[in-house]
Order: C-alpha cells, then structure tokens, then sequence
C-alpha cells in the first residue's frame, strides 16, 4: 500500500482527512468518472450474495454508505452496519440514509475497519467497495474481517485493478492520470484526491495476488471476477 503523500501523519490519518475534504461532493463524482458504472458494479457484487440471505451484514469503509444502501434494496436484510474513519463521508451517508426512510435498517459508525469493536463471528456477511486499497495493513484488516465473519460467512469485495495489456489499457492510463483529474478539478473537487486513486489503484495487488492475500486471512474459497475490461474485480471468499 502507498501512502498520499509523504508527512509526519501515518497513511490513515491522511486518507480520512482526504475523504472529508472531498465528501460532499465524492457521490458526483464518481457517476460522472464512471458514467454510472459504478451503480451496475455494486449491485452485481451483492447480487452474488442473495442465495445466501444475509441478515446481518457488516460494510467496511462504507463512506457515503451506497453499497450499504444497494445491499439493503436488494438483500432485505434485517441490519446493515457500516463503518469508516471519514466523519465526513458518513454524514453524506447518513442523510442519504435517512433521505431513503432506512435509518432503522442502516447504521453508520466512525471507526477503524482495521480495529473493529464487533464481537467474533457477528456477521452473515462483510462487503467492501473500493476501500480496501486505503488500508495501512490490509492483511490486519482482512483478519478483521474474517474473525468477525460467522463460519460459513460470505465475504465480497469490489476493488479497482489494472487492464489487462491491449489498446483499452492504453485509454485507461491516459484517464486515469489526465482526464479524471482534471474533471475533479472542473467539478471543483480535490484533484490531488483523483491522482491518488490512480496511485493507489497500481499499487493494489489485485486478482491472484490478492485471493492469496485473503487466504493468508484466514478465508477459503477466495476468488475473483474481473468488469469492464478489468477496470475492477469483485473479490469472494467465505469463513
């Protein structure tokens, strides 16, 4: 994992004063970059969760709280927690929330998806979408996740990753370093913020390297589908 910027802050005392600077406006930008792709990757991850009937479903690094909000329109499950070390980003969240009338089905709390308060094995399932990469130890994380998972638990996590060599890789770069800043900027967002999704997209160990990773956690069955020309992955794995 590489850190935003180099500072006397650790990589996740930055990453959370990022994500409040940017939270008000985070939501538009991500339908704009993605031109709503975004939407059709969440609800395709949780959709691999609905022969399982989650009850009890934990979000890591929730934010504004869209998969945890995708996960309860589409699993109608009785409880939904989310977590993230953004202040900001679950304010955005919590109003969202409240704005759908599902304020008594989602919870959002501030806290360390790294250093969870929930008790062993609380949770159906744990999802996670593009927050994983943010992490200061993802493998602390992932045990996290698995020890507060139920045995037989489902694991989903939804993740950028590279494409694979041909022409769309070469389009992507040049979005990615050049064209998505530069409409954070024209939206009046952080453009500093967009260049380190870039950053930290590359250095994400992704597909194989990654469900080695989550097996090293503790998981089994750990696998992975790549979308969109392998612009993401949706990582699976069960306790």
């Amino acid at each position: 994992m590489i850190p935003y910027q180099e500072s006397g802050k650790t990589k996740k005392e930055q990453v959370a004063e990022m994500f409040d600077r940017i939270a008000v406006r985070y939501d538009l930008l991500n339908r704009v970059l993605s031109g709503r792709t975004d939407v059709t990757w969440r609800k395709k991850a949780i959709g691999l969760l609905k022969k399982y009937r989650p009850q009890q479903i934990l979000d890591i690094a929730t934010g504004t709280g869209d998969l945890a909000l995708t996960a309860c329109k589409l699993l109608h499950p009785q409880h939904i927690t989310g977590v993230d070390i953004s202040a900001q980003m679950l304010e955005v969240g919590k109003q969202k929330i409240a704005k759908e009338g599902l304020s008594d089905k989602i919870t959002l709390e501030l806290g360390d998806s790294e250093n969870l308060h929930f008790v062993d094995a609380q949770f159906d399932a744990v999802t996670a979408a593009f927050g994983v990469r943010n992490f200061e130890n993802l493998e602390k994380g992932l045990s996290e996740m698995h020890r507060v998972l139920k045995p037989g638990g489902q694991l989903v996590i939804i993740e950028f990753s590279r494409p694979k060599p041909g022409v769309f890789k070469g389009i992507y770069q040049l979005y990615m370093t050049v064209v998505a800043p530069q409409i954070a900027g024209i939206l009046k967002q952080n453009k500093e913020a967009y260049k380190y999704l870039n950053k930290s997209a590359k250095a994400f160990p992704e597909r194989n390297d990654f469900t080695a990773i989550v097996t090293r956690a503790g998981f089994k069955n750990a696998a992975y589908r790549s979308l969109t020309f392998g612009v993401c992955c949706i990582y699976t794995a069960e306790k």
